[in-house]
């Protein structure tokens, strides 16, 4: 099967990611042995983006969560229970 994101043919996991953002996910994740000026560079890239595209990691996180919905088969995922919430009395504090 083939997957394609417009009109091009993502062939590997990192393909579909960044034709899905638009953008080389190095850009966000930095690669190894990026000098201090490489590092700033990419992150005044980034901050760029975002600045022009406020709403983007928003559509990340829904555009992520429709895909594991879609396709559960492909995901080890398992839902995490968040810890109910206890209150803490302090002294002096009325409840």
């Amino acid at each position: 099967m083939r997957t394609y994101i417009g009109r091009q043919q993502a062939v590997s996991a990192e393909d579909f990611a960044e034709l899905a953002l638009g953008t080389p996910v190095e850009l966000w994740l930095g690669v190894e042995g990026e000098s201090e000026e490489e590092r700033a560079a990419r992150e005044d890239a980034a901050r760029d983006i975002l600045a022009d595209n406020p709403t983007f990691p928003d559509d990340l996180v829904r555009m992520a969560a429709q895909v594991i919905e879609d396709n559960p088969d492909l995901f080890d995922v398992v839902a995490l229970v968040r810890p109910a919430r206890r209150r803490t009395v302090r002294k002096g504090v009325a409840a």
